[in-house]
């Protein structure tokens, strides 16, 4: 009993949302963190989900720039972005969008990994995208693509964001098997589990007091 009334005598915490400035310093960091994430991606000929994952197949079967067909296929989900998160978000998720777009193409010309283990490049590609997904999420921004027509479907016809998200993340890797060996589709998975794993933990809300 006494740790419960010593935890009601602590001064309740509030919430304070984050200036202009924070916001940019969170859309360039999380994006970098994602775009070196693509970086291992694409050493490696693995697979992500979502759009991204739509931008790979793209990308392996064209040959076209990753960095345009990333910000080519978020182009129709901005729509869905603006009727269920409103403009604010939309307005983020772009600007994101597009600076992801950017440094996937600025990256190659600054780093480069002469020899990368699969296994290491799947799991560690999985967490540096997660933590920089987790850090768009907390300044109110994403990276668009099958995640907002997910959150659009639940708030329109009631179907569960989570499975539209898995279903079809499922159907992109499945496809991945037209381009890249099982086994590159299985490391993908196992980035998937990686990526999921960092904000199923760490992105819980009634522990983070910015907004």
């Amino acid at each position: 009993m006494p740790s419960s009334s010593a935890e009601s005598a602590r001064p309740a915490l509030q919430a304070t949302r984050h200036s202009p400035l924070e916001d940019v310093q969170g859309v360039l960091t999380g994006c970098l963190f994602v775009a070196l994430a693509i970086l291992i991606f694409r050493e490696s000929r693995l697979l992500l989900g979502g759009s991204a994952g739509l931008a790979f197949l793209l990308h392996y079967l064209g040959g076209w720039r990753l960095g345009t067909v990333l910000f080519a296929v978020n182009l129709p989900f901005y729509v869905f972005a603006y009727r269920a998160m409103g403009r604010s978000f939309t307005l983020k998720t772009f600007c994101a969008v597009g600076v992801l777009s950017l440094y996937t193409e600025m990256l190659p010309g600054l780093i480069a990994f002469e020899r990368i283990d699969p296994v290491f490049a799947a799991i560690m590609a999985g967490l540096l995208a997660g933590i920089g997904i987790l850090i768009l999420i907390r300044h109110g921004a994403s990276l668009g693509g099958l995640g907002v027509l997910a959150i659009y479907l639940q708030k329109t016809r009631g179907w569960r964001a989570g499975t539209v998200q898995m279903a079809g993340d499922c159907v992109i890797l499945a496809l991945g098997l037209l381009v890249v060996s099982p086994l590159q589709v299985a490391l993908s998975i196992l980035a998937a589990g990686a990526l999921n794993l960092v904000i199923a933990i760490n992105h819980r809300p009634e522990r983070y007091f910015g907004a």
